[in-house]
């Protein structure tokens, strides 16, 4: 196991620079999802660490050794990839067997790792079949199987579950998760699903255009937004954000729509009046409730889901969502009053993004 430090990290293709001085630094034994949407950057910053990119400027460390210059088969990491990248002549065995054979380990030694591979992931009955002849979860195993009989410091996991379908990367994610506090390998995970980097991860790094947005455990990203983006892009769904201005103490939302403001949403002393704001509530801090802060809307649509009812509503000038663990009689077009739970709400500056919270 080790640690894995990246340090004023770039890349640069070209005149174009697409990573812009990215310091992380991943625990040994630490499970870290990087999560961001598609071009932010987090496949590149993986493929730096696994030597498959030149770094341009900064450094990455694994362990105490900087690897800038080190071959990708001399940083004792394994890989593994979103499209499984199997030997298709190979049998599963052989597959799991190949950079122990390609390092010329004793042929006891590679059965023992191959054996003890397979029966942590199930792997036993199909050792002796081709990649053709597993489903796309099995292949995955195999692909998990090949970097784990390499007993590598480093884990590093390219989006391996956006090839299954919805139900199998449930639980592929909860497998993968266990075979992660079984093995204790520090592990660099990455992935554009929120819920997979909520559900997974020991820490996050958000990521957008090349930059980390914020750093931390999943819950606190969720409870502690740093900003905008942030915000809407941790939490499924999103979180409602409504853009308003300080008048008064309160939140002028338009539309004749207010809501007051609670101390632990924002420091008072940032909350000029005048200020534009975006005023931000998670859907199910919202309950439909008349009272002293309750918004007017209108139904736009409601959603059962069994568990849960999400519904969308017009409030003033913003379109948001309930989400209730309650069954809600209710019909599009219907108006309905929304009260939410102001100690939960957040205030962003609607000029930067930036959360306002003391």
């Amino acid at each position: 196991m080790a640690t894995v430090t990246i340090s004023q990290v770039k890349k640069v293709y070209g005149s174009t620079q697409v990573i812009h001085g990215v310091d992380v630094d991943i625990s040994d034994g630490e499970f870290c999802v990087l999560v961001g949407p598609s071009g932010c950057g987090k496949s590149t910053l993986l493929r730096m660490i696994a030597g498959l990119e030149e770094i341009s400027a900064g450094t990455i460390s694994i362990g105490r050794r900087v690897v800038n210059g080190v071959p990708p088969k001399e940083r004792d990491i394994a890989m593994v990839f979103q499209n499984y990248a199997l030997y298709p002549h190979m049998k599963v065995r052989e597959n799991m067997a190949f950079a122990l054979t390609l390092a010329k380990r004793p042929k006891e030694e590679i059965d023992q790792r191959v054996n003890d591979a397979a029966q942590i992931l199930g792997l036993d009955p199909y050792l002796d079949r081709y990649p053709r002849q597993l489903s796309g979860g099995q292949r995955q195993r195999v692909a998990m199987g090949r970097a784990i009989v390499r007993k590598p410091q480093v884990f590093l996991f390219d989006e391996p579950l956006s090839n299954l379908d919805a139900k199998l990367r449930v639980a592929m994610r909860t497998e993968i998760k266990a075979l992660h506090q079984r093995l204790k390998t520090t592990a660099v995970y990455v992935t554009h699903d929120q819920i997979e980097a909520m559900t997974m991860a020991d820490r996050i790094v958000v990521m957008r255009d090349g930059r980390v947005e914020q750093i931390g455990e999943p819950l606190d990203l969720y409870d502690h937004p740093d900003n905008i983006f942030v915000a809407g892009f941790i939490g499924s769904p999103g979180m409602n954000m409504m853009k308003g201005v300080i008048r008064a103490g309160r939140i002028d939302l338009g539309d004749g729509v207010s809501v007051g403001i609670d101390r632990a949403a924002g420091a008072s002393e940032k909350l000029a009046e005048g200020r534009a704001v975006v005023f931000g509530i998670r859907p199910e801090h919202l309950m439909v409730r008349d009272g002293g802060d309750s918004m007017k809307g209108k139904v736009v649509v409601i959603e059962p889901t069994g568990a849960d009812t999400q519904v969308l509503c017009r409030v003033g000038h913003s379109d948001i969502i309930l989400v209730s663990h309650d069954r809600i009689e209710a019909h599009a077009g219907d108006d309905i009053s929304l009260q939410p739970d102001l100690t939960h709400a957040h205030i962003f500056d609607e000029a930067t993004g930036e959360s306002l919270r003391s």
